[in-house]
């Protein structure tokens, strides 16, 4: 269990802690040897229980706001100081209202200094704090009054500690992990260490791990858990981490950085919040109000942008942060807002959503999304989200830091759809509409257009709603394709049982054509005037039939009036294949595709040109390769067989 420290400046923290622990804080001798400066006291005891508690000590006011947020994602248990001659100060009521801003729901009360103080002050003293903490998450916790110098009420306080550790529930040990930093040292003979809380997950020597939001690499040689030398750093604990790699040195590594698993590497500069302003606040918070975000052990100036019109002293609502550089941040997270002067606290809430948009942020649909995204239960959000919108399950896990488990129990309790063939989810009914969108666009098309192929993949992927991605909606498509609820035909979708019709005049015309562009001629056929000469036609007409028998995938217009019937397409894109296996990094060159297919350089060019155009092939100056997003285009089952 983590105990963190709270109360105004002089009011005994430091002293009560010494008197629980035997630790004290404010000048540990071993870390004065090592030449550390000490911006956080730390002290780890067994108080009685068989487990280690550790306290995080506040030695001061201008200190509370750093050292609490340092580590206040790791904080189990708050205990608020005051002191029994003073009473309650303005700082500590600052202070009791951060605690609350940050979700600490946990908590006891030490009134120190009570052998200062009458039996009647210490009453009512005991009254006005639990008037005090009624309207905070720490209403009804306990009051303990005690004298650091005596030695009264010291025992029943560490005993109430001892029973609150053995409440403790374990955190999120199965989530990936992050550990925010709050310290960077070097120790002769090990190197560089850090120290921080770490906030979900587990850590052994030999991880590999990522210094976020630099992105800095780093392995983990050696670890030091809750003070003592452990084989693993768990969620919960104050840690010790010896890293090594390169440029991992204690001044490239700072205070406010996060030490976490590579997946989760990710840094954010806007991010959408609920935001709750304190009473306190002289006037309400309008678009672009300057303040000092404080996040984990970061501290950076951000921007508050109220998304429902201005927060009223005391109002709660959802407001985008945008920040003055990027941090690691992980959904759920609370934060706290300071003036730019550092002299108040604004207010406080929890991270919603750490890819805010810069454009339509305060659209009805875009605060709907924000709604279900604030939902805490991964599986509640996954159902919500999914309702609403496509949700991206890989970005879905990481901005959580779920692990591949935990991913999976939030899409089977959510019921949540996976679009087949991607990493994509939506709701059963959003799946099932998007389907029946889909075959009424082809329907409508096919209605009105009974001449045409069918529908170009990338303008179908533009009417339907919501709109997958590119590589998603190419796998979803191969998917349906699959299933047989609709047919790939080159770069046209359209529905299986769909094919332009020519009129039966035009069919016995082209079927004299047909076998012209066969045979072993079939890499040079004629062209449309040559056509018309051998079957005595004028040459418009022969081009329309060829147009149309393009739309019907039957042959391909490679250039103008040059057609190429379908399965030569094919076997080209096969030998297209074969020429990018060959080449050591896959370009080949135009005059190894002619010699393959023993043609002329101009034809060759305006072959290469076609597949070009279609996106089959990328160009690099006289080089080519395949695009592997679009090899799929003439292999009708969507695979990467040859034909």
């Amino acid at each position: 269990m983590i105990v963190g420290t709270a109360g105004h400046i002089d009011h005994g923290k430091s002293a009560l802690v010494r008197a629980l622990t035997g630790i004290e804080t404010d000048r540990l001798a071993e870390e004065q040897a090592r030449g550390i400066t000490i911006e956080l006291g730390f002290a780890y005891a067994d108080l009685g229980g068989g487990a280690v508690t550790g306290f995080v000590d506040v030695p001061g006011h201008e200190k509370f706001v750093h050292t609490m947020l340092a580590g206040a994602g790791g904080i189990d248990l708050a205990l608020l100081v005051v002191a029994a001659d003073d009473g309650i100060m303005p700082q500590t009521r600052e202070h009791l209202a951060i605690l609350d801003l940050l979700g600490i729901s946990r908590g006891m009360v030490a009134l120190t200094k009570s052998d200062l103080a009458p039996p009647d002050r210490i009453a009512a003293l005991t009254a006005e704090i639990a008037e005090l903490l009624a309207p905070t998450g720490l209403a009804g916790s306990p009051v303990f009054p005690v004298s650091s110098l005596t030695g009264a009420g010291i025992d029943p306080l560490r005993a109430a500690l001892v029973r609150a550790e053995a409440q403790t529930a374990a955190r999120a040990a199965e989530a990936r992990f992050r550990m925010a930093i709050d310290r960077s040292f070097s120790l002769a003979g090990a190197g560089t260490v850090v120290t921080g809380t770490v906030l979900s997950g587990r850590v052994s020597p030999g991880d590999h791990l990522v210094i976020s939001p630099r992105g800095l690499p780093a392995r983990v040689r050696d670890i030091r858990a809750q003070n003592r030398k452990a084989e693993a750093g768990l969620a919960g604990q104050r840690c010790a981490l010896n890293l090594a790699g390169d440029g991992v040195t204690r001044e490239a590594i700072h205070r406010g950085d996060v030490a976490l698993d590579p997946i989760l590497h990710a840094p954010t500069q806007r991010i959408d919040v609920m935001l709750r302003v304190l009473g306190s606040e002289p006037k309400p918070l309008a678009t672009w109000f300057p303040a000092r975000l404080h996040l984990g052990a970061a501290e950076t100036g951000a921007r508050i942008v109220p998304l429902e019109g201005p927060l009223a002293p005391g109002e709660e609502g959802l407001a985008q942060l945008v920040l003055d550089r990027s941090l690691a941040a992980t959904l759920g997270e609370r934060f706290i807002l300071r003036d730019v002067s550092a002299r108040r606290t604004i207010g406080g809430g929890r991270l919603i959503d750490l890819r805010a948009p810069a454009r339509h942020r305060a659209r009805p649909e875009r605060l709907a999304v924000l709604r279900a995204m604030a939902l805490s239960d991964p599986a509640d959000a996954l159902a919500a989200l999914a309702g609403l919108a496509l949700v991206d399950l890989d970005s879905f896990a990481r901005d959580r830091a779920l692990a591949p488990a935990q991913l999976d129990r939030a899409i089977a309790v959510s019921g949540v759809a996976i679009v087949p063939g991607t990493r994509q989810a939506l709701g059963l009914g959003r799946l099932q509409a998007l389907r029946r969108q889909m075959q009424a666009e082809l329907t409508a098309f096919h209605a009105e257009n009974a001449d045409l192929q069918g529908l170009g993949r990338e303008k179908l992927r533009l009417m339907l709603d919501p709109r997958l991605p590119k590589p998603d909606f190419a796998a979803f498509l191969r998917a349906e394709a699959a299933a047989g609820h609709i047919a790939l035909d080159g770069a046209f979708i359209r529905l299986p049982g769909h094919l332009p019709r020519l009129a039966p005049e035009d069919e016995a015309l082209l079927d004299r054509i047909l076998p012209q562009l066969a045979g072993e001629d079939r890499f040079r056929p004629p062209r449309v005037r040559d056509l018309a000469q051998e079957c005595g036609a004028d040459e418009a007409e022969i081009r329309r039939i060829l147009r149309m028998a393009a739309r019907q995938g039957r042959i391909d217009q490679i250039a103008h009036d040059h057609f190429f019937a379908r399965a030569t397409t094919v076997e080209m894109v096969g030998i297209i294949r074969d020429l990018g296996t060959q080449a050591a990094d896959g370009w080949f060159t135009a005059p190894a595709f002619r010699d393959r297919v023993q043609n002329g350089r101009k034809v060759a060019i305006q072959i290469l040109d076609f597949f070009d155009r279609l996106g089959l092939t990328l160009r690099r100056g006289d080089l080519r390769r395949i695009n592997p997003h679009r090899i799929d285009l003439f292999t009708p089952d969507g695979s990467d067989k040859r034909e």
